[in-house]
């Protein structure tokens, strides 16, 4: 098959001179075009206030939107502009097309972020609006999908997802990450704090240090007892760069290859079960961006590895 991707140059916000690099959204489509593997390029609908609504609150919807007050509206550390609001009504509207054409195809992906840091009444992380419940929500109300998992292996720990897991009891997330994230704030120290796990919300922190074999091996350990919890119909696959070992954040020994094993073995367990899985970007920090998208793409190749 031929696996269909989402991206749209509105995903783009001038931000600045800002340590989130907005820009690797367009150079990750351009890399993929240039690789000469098959792909499905789609343009994606705008997120409405409906879908957005199912899961943020109206006050930091509006602030958003707005820009007011200032404080809320870039609470999850972005500079307030009107690109920037109508930026994010589009990378969420990918991830809600990504996720419905995956439960057609068997996979698709979306070249934004999960924006798992996001809460329902503010922003964290870089994060605005957490468009993976965004998603879900949607195919909810629209019938197509009951019950979802999320896969969050990003570098950071997916508190927004968590938070927003609490009140909807058949969407649950396992979050294998190398960073804990608290209060708006990131630590490099996974041991010294962790969330409690809930029925749907599982935490697997990866010891500073970690190198292929641990990483994997946790990813192996905690993947199949989650799909066994959840029962779903969709896999969410948060893929970050983060983990990888020249960013800022990251305090594991993961270079590019064990990136993309990792990349590879979700691909493979979901296409195993049967399991239809929407994949987002997320992370990645490293100074030289060419290196950020060398492991994003590697994640739409280990997608046409297994499924192509």
């Amino acid at each position: 098959m031929v696996v269909p991707v989402y991206h749209s140059p509105r995903y783009f916000a001038d931000l600045g001179e800002h340590v989130m690099p907005i820009r690797k959204f367009g150079l990750v489509r351009a890399a993929i075009e240039a690789s000469g593997l098959p792909v499905d390029l789609r343009e994606p609908p705008r997120a409405s206030d409906a879908d957005l609504l199912r899961v943020h609150t109206a006050a930091y919807l509006r602030a958003i939107d707005t820009g007011e007050p200032r404080e809320l509206a870039q609470s999850q550390k972005f500079p307030w502009s009107p690109q920037l609001a109508e930026a994010v009504r589009w990378t969420n509207g990918g991830t809600i097309a990504a996720a419905a054409a995956a439960l057609d195809a068997g996979v698709a992906g979306n070249l934004a972020s999960g924006f798992h840091h996001s809460h329902a009444e503010h922003g964290e992380g870089y994060c605005t609006f957490n468009g993976l419940v965004v998603a879900w929500e949607r195919l909810r109300a629209e019938g197509r999908l009951r019950r979802a998992l999320v896969l969050d292996m990003d570098l950071h720990y997916g508190n927004g997802t968590a938070s927003l897991c609490a009140t909807r009891p058949e969407l649950h997330q396992v979050s294998i990450y190398g960073n804990w994230y608290k209060a708006n704030q990131a630590y490099r120290d996974v041991a010294a704090e962790r969330t409690p796990d809930t029925e749907n919300a599982r935490s697997v922190p990866v010891p500073n240090g970690a190198g292929r074999d641990a990483y994997l091996g946790l990813l192996a350990e905690h993947l199949g007892p989650a799909i066994d919890r959840a029962r779903p119909e969709l896999l969410f696959y948060q893929a970050g760069a983060d983990p990888y070992k020249e960013d800022p954040y990251s305090p594991l020994d993961l270079d590019h290859d064990a990136l993309r094993d990792r990349d590879r073995y979700v691909f493979e367990v979901c296409r195993a079960r049967g399991l239809p899985v929407v994949w987002v970007l997320a992370g990645g920090y490293t100074k030289d961006v060419t290196k950020v998208v060398e492991v994003h793409l590697n994640t739409f190749r280990a997608c046409v590895g297994v499924f192509g």
